[in-house]
Parts: structure tokens; C-alpha cells; sequence
């Protein structure tokens, strides 16, 4: 397939994957071809007669599998955002041979004994060689050859069940969508959304990556409530069996590694560092979390005049949010319109924080019709990047929101960064779009990782952009969200839809007031998905889980989170994040963040907020450096000092 568009590097500005050429039956040449070119590469570097140097071993490294690099990129962007059969069925049967491409090169004996001759006095360059290091030992570089042979049967099965468990669950959230023949049965959602949801007369609502779905809080049926609760939290049912037996793998592949579980494993190469430190951490949260959803129970108990279920939780949250603040979220949609949101408050914040401006290329195209492309300028004219946004929900797209890099920023080959964010919201069926107050908190939350990809400043890809440890790289997406209500911000966006009036400023003040009502209930399903977590991948292989859902149940228990009116945020059937999304013993990551997060946002207050000045900082000395450097003494630069738990405690209300 000599017209093969992946072949050749893009001709397209910013080298943006050409995705109006690119074709199905593209792919698996490419693949095949891709892999085996790298291969070439990677024998010619240890094959090399010269003295190992960091330029013709690591940086050679780094030049090498551009087309294994540009196909894979595309590929699982598109499977994760626009599927098909036929990509799913290529996504079976190209993860196991990529991860057989991966063993082969960490597993190389010859290129480590070359890798760990090299030296370097340049500090970047000291950097990056240590990360080499690290992942060829933490890959099984010094293993035998019989424990190597069964490490790459290991990540072979691993990489299968994660695929299937990836597919189980983007079926399941159509197959168990919630179907009701009546309208009626939907009161509560809004005359818009319900229409939206009509499909050959009948009305589907499809379920979202999490256990709370949102309509829980909008339905007013409650035995409609119920029946989508069991649905969500029953989905994808054959996932429960997956899932015990990579936790099974996992452990055996850490004790082969040389570690008593999983999650050693993991938080080894963070910047936890230990198993210690992650619970010690948790442990300050549990009984605080716990104490206040037990109260908020209460609370919402008495509004409803009957013990509450699961269910309930949402719908009477709000009817008690309403009484005690006088705050109706629903109020808050009318103001929030998706492209005004965006233009004139996730563009603007970024703009008046670090000077950059955003402009349409309605002449580059995406993978799919909704995909809009935005050109990005620094501050001072020049070109800084490309910004992708998908906003909208489809059959084929799996749920929750993310952000990942079409072409990774890097000097070593003079490459711009670009972006993609998608998120899942319910395409109207005609007018504008209006969002949630949570919706607008995930634009600008995805934002925040868009800006760490296109302010990365580094030589080489390996540790551009998001490519830091995984309790980091949600930090500056969480920082992103405090600039949703900064007063010049919101005034800027939060205008109504037909008649441009801003958004009253008594519900701004009752949204304020309202946000600490429910952290309790947060803050358990949270920590409950964490622990849950946490309790999979301590697990040891000799430790093999006959009854799933049993031991989900006594993990709960035993971490102290068992609250039946909380479930988790994911059972162990729909949690991608951990086996199919690389978060495996690291949900943890998002309350580790937000204790820099937290800080970081006293920091921002304290030195004047909305200023040029200040967003410098946090781009020089955060942003721009990617994984170059040790994440923590980026944020030690920036805030001056230690992290400290209480500003995260303050702000949950769990002082």
C-alpha cells in the first residue's frame, strides 16, 4: 500500500494526522510495517561496534519507530473515540503483538548492556537516561530467561483481558442503557434531553462510565431511578471474572519483578514512592469522609420522609441542596452554552492567565464530523500548537472524558504539540447545547492536561507533555478548575443562551455556598473506588478470588468505606480506569494531586489569582517541563515549599 497516509510524516500543519485519508485497512500495514522497521532500528543501536554514547544509544532510542509511533497514536485515539467492528476486532488482535513488540526490545540483552554503559554530565540528559534505566529494569532487563519467557506470557494474557474488558464494557453501555416506552418515565431530564433520547419510538438512555449517573439526581419516578441505578452498577457482568484473573497476573508478574504486590509495584515509579505513603494519606480521609456522608444520610433521610436507597441520594441531595441554599443546578444549564463556555471562558481564563489565543481552522478535519480543530498562539504571535475538541457522547465512544497528544511537542524533532479532549456530553437533538455546572467543571478540568501537553517545553518525546508520573499528571488539570467561577471569568461566559444576561450573581453566591453540601458522599464513593483499588492489587499469587463481588465486599469492610447508601464511584465490572486504562493500583492519583492541587490554588489567591504574571510561573517552572525533571521539585519551585494535606481537608469540608 504505497499510498499508505502513515507511511510518510503528515504534510498538514503540525503534522495533524491526515484523517479525511485514512482508511480501515490502513492500519494493519502500517502496523506490520511500523514494527518492523523499529525492530531494524532497535538491533542496528545494540548492535552497534561503537562505544555506547547517550547520542547513538538513548537519542537513537528516541529517533527510532516513527511509524509505529504515528499509527499506534491514531489508532487508539480513534478506537477509544470512533469505532467500529472492524477496529475492534484489529484492536484484538494488534494489543497482544504490541505488547510481544515491547517485551522484545526491554527484554533485549544486548541494547540494556548497552544502555548501562552509557553516561552523560548534561542533567537532561541525565534525566531521561535514568527513566531508560528504570523501565527496562521495571520491564524485566535483568531477569533470566525462564522468568522472562514467563513474564512475556504474562503481559500477553494481560494485554488480551484488558482489550476484552475495554470492549465488554463500551457494549455495555448501550446493551444495559435504560429503555422506556414512555417520555413520561423520564420526567425530571428536561423536554430537550428527552428528545434527544428518542430513538425508533422508544426512549434510551445510555449509561456513563460511573455508578452515579447523572439523571439519578433529575429523575422524579422513583422505581425509574432504581431500575437505572441496578443497571449501572450490574452492567457488563462477565468483566467481574477479567478482572480477578489480571489481578492474579499482576500479582505474579510484581512477585517476578521482585515486589510483594501490584501496587509496590506501581508506586514505585511515583512520586509516592511507597505503599506507605499512599495510606497513610487515605487514612487521614476515611473517618472524616465517612462521619460526614453519615450525616448528609441523615439529613437527606428526614427531606425524603423515608429511609433512602442508593438511588434516592442524588434526587434528595438536590431537593436538600434547594432548601438549605436556595440552589437549583438546573438553574445554572440556561447560562451555559458549550461553544460560548469554551471561547469565552476556557480560551479566556488561558489567555488572560498565560496570553495565548485560540483560532477556528474549519480547513483541518478530525477523525469524526463533531471533532472542531483550534490553532493555538503564544503570547507573543507565534505558533504554539494545535487544540481538538470532541465534546459530544456517541455509541461508538467509550464513556467519562480524557485528553491525550496526537503529535507529542519535542525539539528533538522540531514537533508542536496537539491535542485532542474529549468528553461525553448528550448532543441536543436540535438548539444549542447547555451544560451542567459538572460539565463545565470537565471542560475546563480536561482543559488543564490540554495546556500541560501544549506548554511542554522539552528535547525529547519520552518525556513530553502529560508524561509524568500518574499521582502528577492530574495536578494542573485540577488547578485548571478553579478559573470556572473567578469572577472576571464566569462573568465573561456564564451569559443565557437567548437573552445574553449574565448569570445572576445571588446564584453564583448560592452555588458557593452550596459546593461543600454532598463532599461527603464525594469523597466516600471516591475513596471507596480508591480502596477498592488499593485492595485488588495488594493481593499476592497465592491469593486467587473465586467470588468477586464477595471480595469487594470485604475489601470495603475491611478499609473501613463499606456504606451501602455510597456505593463506589466504580465497581470492580465498569472500572476501566484501573483494568483497561493504565490506572491500575493508582486511582489513588487524583486525591494525591489535589493535595498539590489545593495548595496550588491557595498559592494563585494569595499572589493576586487572575494574573500574567503568575501563570508564567506556574508555566515555567510546571508546565513547560513535562517529565523532564523530578515532578515534585517542579511543584517545590513553583509553591516555595512541601506540600502540605490540611488546604485539601479545608476545602472538603473535612476538617
Amino acid at each position: 500500500m504505497a499510498d499508505n497516509p502513515f507511511f510518510a510524516p503528515s504534510s498538514l500543519p503540525y503534522r495533524l494526522p491526515p484523517f479525511a485519508e485514512i482508511r480501515e485497512e490502513h492500519y494493519l500495514p502500517a502496523f506490520e510495517r511500523g514494527m518492523a522497521e523499529h525492530l531494524a532500528e532497535v538491533e542496528a543501536i545494540a548492535g552497534s561496534d561503537d562505544p555506547p554514547t547517550f547520542d547513538n544509544t538513548i537519542a537513537a532510542l528516541e529517533r527510532a519507530g516513527r511509524i509505529l509511533d504515528r499509527t499506534a497514536t491514531v489508532f487508539f485515539s480513534v478506537a477509544a473515540s470512533n469505532t467500529s467492528d472492524a477496529i475492534m476486532e484489529l484492536e484484538k488482535r494488534i494489543s497482544p503483538e504490541l505488547t510481544r513488540h515491547s517485551d522484545a526490545i526491554r527484554l533485549n540483552r544486548a541494547l540494556w548492556a548497552r544502555i548501562k554503559q552509557v553516561t552523560t554530565d548534561d542533567p537532561e540528559q541525565a534525566w531521561l537516561l535514568e527513566k531508560y534505566r528504570e523501565d527496562f529494569i521495571r520491564a524485566g532487563a535483568d531477569l533470566t530467561e525462564p522468568e522472562q519467557e514467563r513474564l512475556r506470557e504474562l503481559n500477553q494474557e494481560l494485554s488480551k483481558l484488558s482489550t476484552e474488558f475495554s470492549q465488554n464494557l463500551l457494549k455495555a453501555s448501550t446493551e444495559s442503557a435504560l429503555v422506556v416506552d414512555d417520555p413520561a418515565a423520564l420526567d425530571g431530564l428536561g423536554e430537550a434531553t428527552i428528545r434527544s433520547l428518542e430513538k425508533d419510538g422508544r426512549y434510551v438512555l445510555p449509561l456513563l462510565n460511573f455508578t452515579n449517573q447523572p439523571a439519578l439526581a433529575q429523575l422524579t419516578d422513583r422505581d425509574v431511578r432504581r431500575r437505572l441505578f441496578e443497571l449501572s452498577v450490574g452492567r457488563a457482568p462477565v468483566n467481574f471474572g477479567l478482572a480477578a484473573r489480571m489481578a492474579m497476573l499482576r500479582a505474579e508478574r510484581a512477585a517476578l519483578l521482585g515486589f510483594p504486590n501490584h501496587a509496590a509495584y506501581v508506586v514505585a515509579d511515583q512520586t509516592a514512592k511507597t505503599v506507605e505513603a499512599v495510606e497513610e494519606m487515605l487514612d487521614q480521609l476515611v473517618g472524616p469522609a465517612v462521619r460526614n456522608a453519615e450525616a448528609e444520610a441523615a439529613a437527606l433521610a428526614e427531606q425524603a420522609g423515608f429511609p433512602i436507597e442508593p438511588w434516592d441520594w442524588s434526587y434528595y441531595a438536590e431537593k436538600v441542596r434547594r432548601a438549605r441554599y436556595d440552589f437549583d443546578a438546573d438553574a445554572m444549564r440556561p447560562y451555559f452554552e458549550l461553544d460560548r463556555v469554551y471561547r469565552d471562558g476556557v480560551f479566556e481564563a488561558a489567555g488572560r492567565l498565560y496570553g495565548v489565543t485560540f483560532t477556528d481552522r474549519p480547513d483541518l478535519a478530525g477523525y469524526h464530523e463533531d471533532v472542531r480543530v483550534f490553532e493555538v498562539f503564544d503570547a507573543d504571535g507565534s505558533a504554539l500548537g494545535l487544540f481538538l475538541l470532541d465534546p459530544y457522547a456517541r455509541a461508538n465512544k467509550r464513556g467519562g472524558a480524557w485528553m491525550n497528544n496526537l503529535v507529542d511537542q519535542s525539539f528533538l524533532f522540531g514537533e508542536k504539540p496537539v491535542v485532542v479532549n474529549n468528553l461525553n456530553i448528550t448532543k441536543p437533538a436540535e438548539g444549542p447545547t447547555l451544560l451542567s455546572y459538572d460539565e463545565v467543571n470537565t471542560a475546563f478540568h480536561e482543559f488543564g492536561h490540554a495546556l500541560h501537553g501544549l506548554f511542554s517545553a522539552v528535547r525529547f518525546p519520552r518525556v513530553s507533555g502529560t508524561s509524568v508520573p500518574r499521582d502528577f499528571v492530574e495536578y494542573p488539570s485540577q488547578v485548571n478548575e478553579m478559573w470556572i467561577t473567578w469572577p472576571e471569568i464566569l462573568a465573561n461566559y456564564a451569559r443565557h443562551h437567548e437573552t445574553g444576561e449574565p448569570m445572576p450573581a445571588e446564584l453564583v453566591k448560592k452555588l458557593e455556598a452550596a459546593e461543600k453540601f454532598n463532599q461527603g458522599f464525594k469523597t466516600v464513593e471516591y475513596l471507596a473506588a480508591t480502596l477498592l483499588d488499593w485492595a485488588w492489587h495488594k493481593l499476592v499469587p497465592e491469593h486467587e478470588v473465586a467470588d468477586p463481588v464477595a471480595f469487594e465486599k470485604a475489601a470495603l469492610e475491611a478499609a473501613g468505606i463499606a456504606f451501602p447508601l455510597v456505593p463506589p464511584r466504580y465497581r470492580t465490572n465498569y472500572f476501566m480506569h484501573i483494568f483497561s486504562g493504565g490506572y491500575s493500583a493508582g486511582y489513588y492519583s487524583y486525591i494525591w494531586s489535589e493535595v498539590l492541587d489545593a495548595e496550588s490554588v491557595e498559592w494563585f489567591k494569595e499572589n493576586g489569582g487572575l494574573k500574567r504574571a503568575n501563570g508564567d510561573h506556574f508555566r515555567r517552572e510546571l508546565l513547560s517541563r513535562g517529565g523532564s525533571v523530578d515532578p515534585l521539585a517542579s511543584f517545590r519551585a513553583f509553591r516555595g515549599r512541601e506540600p502540605s494535606i490540611r488546604p485539601l481537608l479545608e476545602r472538603r469540608g473535612l476538617i
